[in-house]
């Protein structure tokens, strides 16, 4: 695999209709300085808050296993014996499905009860062998267990049974959707559109399958996605260097950078503008009551205002829910999740109006937003994250 690659890992979901709570459990976790990352997925019997607590405990106990280095089929095992049977339906509490992919390529796969993960490789699906295993202990019940070489491009596509029992007793799909035809829906997808990120594809095979219930999930709808890949790479720079003699040197890293840049701030885009010797004219195409506009500069994917669209960014990230509406805290939001290699470049000029004490608190003092979205992009979203103060 090539040294440049970098696995994306991430998912979507949808509660069933009427609970309050996803009975489906999905944890990832990057190990060995991103040159690892180990994703679970459980499906408690049932929905709510019973199925949800069930789920939690098998992904939770499934993900200490495997990130504490215990063998993953010996893992896969010891959360065997650990989960206990449905007295009436003499199935367990919870299935299961552990991924377990490292950069280099080699990549474990256990499944219990859970639908058959899809392998994504040259935009077709591809079948790869698995051995069943079975204990007498277990009265039955079965583990799937596959060991597979990744290659770059390769996604691995993993989801709960609402996926494909989605549309059951309707006209259209009276048995469910069916693995066949979510392996031709992915495949025409990535057909379409090859460099779709983990993220989206997630998306849309979830709305499919709520589409095919009506709208009105009639089970937890979840899906993960595991994509080989180059990384992409997001610059953002926000506010003004301490030193005005740095001033250039900060212009400089906008002129040097490969990937998409995004400047949060004012002062910070004049002084780019400036120094550059590039315009910087106010979009006023939309307006929106709660974030100011953003602005337009040549070779700039995005130009923001400071502490409120940052503020608004770190509340979208911290929920996990990103408006649909149009303004600069959803397109950063946005740009921070399609990348995964992020450098923030935070100025430490002190800027007076942040220190209003009759302003919000989250003007108070830009770092800290900052601080915060950095820490949410690293452990909630698995983002590779480097931050420089200038």
């Amino acid at each position: 695999m090539s040294a440049g690659s970098f696995i994306e890992a991430d998912h979507c979901q949808v509660r069933k209709h009427g609970q309050n709570i996803a009975g489906d459990v999905f944890l990832s976790k990057k190990e060995d300085n991103g040159q690892r990352v180990i994703s679970v997925l459980a499906d408690g019997l049932g929905s709510g808050v019973e199925a949800c607590v069930l789920a939690s405990l098998t992904a939770q106990m499934a993900m200490e296993y495997v990130a504490g280095n215990i063998d993953t089929r010996k893992a896969a095992e010891i959360v065997m014996d650990a989960l206990p049977i449905c007295p009436n339906r003499k199935i367990s509490y919870s299935t299961f499905t552990i991924v377990d992919t490292k950069i280099e390529g080699a990549t474990r796969i256990i499944e219990h009860g859970n639908p058959r993960f899809l392998l994504i490789r040259n935009g077709e699906c591809v079948d790869f062998p698995h051995v069943i295993l079975r204990e007498e202990r277990w009265n039955g019940r079965r583990l799937a267990y596959s060991e597979l070489r990744t290659t770059f491009g390769d996604r691995i596509l993993f989801f709960s049974d609402g996926i494909t029992q989605s549309g059951i007793g309707s006209e259209q799909y009276p048995f469910g959707w069916g693995v066949e035809n979510v392996k031709s829906f992915v495949s025409d997808v990535v057909s379409a559109r090859p460099e779709i990120s983990a993220r989206f594809l997630s998306q849309l095979l979830v709305k499919e399958a709520l589409d095919n219930d009506g709208d009105s999930a009639g089970d937890d709808i979840t899906c993960g996605v595991i994509y080989i890949r180059q990384p992409r790479q997001l610059l953002v720079l926000t506010g003004p260097p301490y030193d005005q003699n740095r001033d250039m040197e900060f212009a400089n890293l906008v002129e040097m950078h490969k990937g998409k840049t995004v400047i949060c701030g004012g002062t910070t885009a004049n002084i780019i503008a400036r120094l550059l010797k590039r315009s910087v004219t106010m979009d006023l195409s939309y307006v929106d009551p709660e974030v100011p506009c953003t602005s337009d500069m040549e070779g700039i994917d995005l130009v923001t205002e400071g502490c409120l669209t940052l503020g608004k960014t770190a509340e979208m990230l911290e929920t996990g829910v990103i408006s649909t509406r149009y303004n600069g805290a959803t397109r950063f939001a946005n740009m921070l999740l399609q990348n995964d290699i992020i450098h923030f470049v935070v100025g430490t000029r002190i800027n007076e109006a942040h220190q209003n004490p009759n302003l919000p608190v989250e003007l108070d003092i830009r770092r800290n937003v900052v601080k915060k979205i950095v820490s949410l992009l690293r452990e909630k979203y698995l983002k590779d994250v480097r931050i420089d103060y200038i």
